[in-house]
């Protein structure tokens, strides 16, 4: 029987819920799945969030800097606060990336958009490889599938991203 990973959360708000993914290694995906709210949207959010980290417990919690895009709202950036305190409350290790750091990650294999983003993702992990939404018309907006993949993107991420601080750390 081998040992558990500890467990990587991430989070992509949107603005009817959120989606997230949760991770054991950088190609292991443990649970996922996208909540729509209705009502007060940050103060829902937060009671489901709640209830995903009590059954989950992961170690670390990521988020993308909702500075980083252009179009997030000031609710999704109190929503990110009122998350960042969470964790704090719970112990749980906060990473925020920016966009930049995401398409950094991906551009080895040629991905700059967030939907080519998201078809390298679901190359990497087959489970999601069937959810992956078409490229959307420029009059349309992006399918809610897409935070799924947000999310996805922000683990992968971070397990390549930490991999080369412990690199850099041992040179």
């Amino acid at each position: 029987m081998s040992a558990k990973l500890p467990l990587v959360f991430a989070l992509h708000a949107t603005s009817r819920g959120f989606s997230y993914v949760a991770f054991e290694g950088p190609f292991a995906p443990h649970d996922w799945g996208t909540v729509i709210v209705r009502g007060d949207k940050n103060a829902v959010c937060l009671r489901r969030l709640e209830k995903l980290l009590d059954r989950l417990r992961p170690e670390c919690l990521l988020l993308e800097e909702p500075k980083s895009v252009a179009n997030r709202s000031d609710r999704i950036a109190r929503l990110y606060k009122a998350i960042a305190a969470i964790c704090a409350t719970r112990g749980i290790d906060l990473a925020v990336y920016p966009f930049r750091d995401i398409k950094f990650c991906f551009r080895s294999v040629g991905a700059a958009t967030r939907q080519e983003i998201a078809e390298a993702v679901a190359r990497q992990i087959p489970a999601f490889d069937y959810k992956v939404p078409r490229p959307r018309l420029r009059w349309e907006s992006e399918s809610r599938r897409m935070a799924l993949f947000c999310a996805a993107a922000l683990v992968l991420t971070h397990y390549q991203l930490g991999a080369q601080s412990l690199l850099d750390d041992l040179c």
